[in-house]
């Protein structure tokens, strides 16, 4: 299973990041490329405890769901709905200028896939308490997901 412990899943997700252009035209769902770039920067930045989220899981969520979408190989499904503070038109960050949004994400990758980490992250708003290898697991689904919404 791909994780961002993996230097050539890590290497595969950062030349996909970069094959980005501000004209990327989204497949499913609402956000713009810039957006996603935000949204995805908002998300790493749950995992230092630097954003906060709003907890929703349940136990069903937590134990069934989080099992089935980071062990299963099935792509995540479209239109599962983000927190408001992951949600760049509610409380998420708002786009700046692409570059610079992208490095940003580029930046805050390599934070979290440098080990040993130097912060613990929270639990997941819907995943709960989670060991290092569901964090590495997660990031890389959760980027890959977002890089197939705009086709790469």
């Amino acid at each position: 299973m791909k994780t961002l412990q993996n230097n050539a899943n890590l290497q595969e997700v950062r030349s996909r990041l970069t094959a980005l252009t501000p004209q990327s035209q989204r497949r499913w769902g609402n956000m713009s490329v810039s957006q996603m770039l935000c949204h995805l920067t908002d998300s790493f930045r749950l995992t230092t405890g630097e954003k906060g989220g709003s907890q929703t899981g349940v136990w069903f969520q937590r134990n069934v769901i989080k099992h089935v979408a980071l062990r299963l190989p099935i792509p995540w499904p479209k239109g599962v709905p983000t927190r408001p503070e992951m949600d760049q038109q509610l409380g998420g960050t708002k786009p700046q200028e692409f570059q610079k949004d992208r490095q940003l994400l580029l930046v805050y990758l390599d934070r979290f896939c440098k080990q040993p980490r130097q912060y613990t992250p929270p639990p997941h708003p819907i995943f709960g308490t989670m060991t290092d290898w569901e964090w590495d697991r997660w990031a890389y689904l959760h980027l890959d997901h977002h890089l197939r919404q705009f086709g790469l």
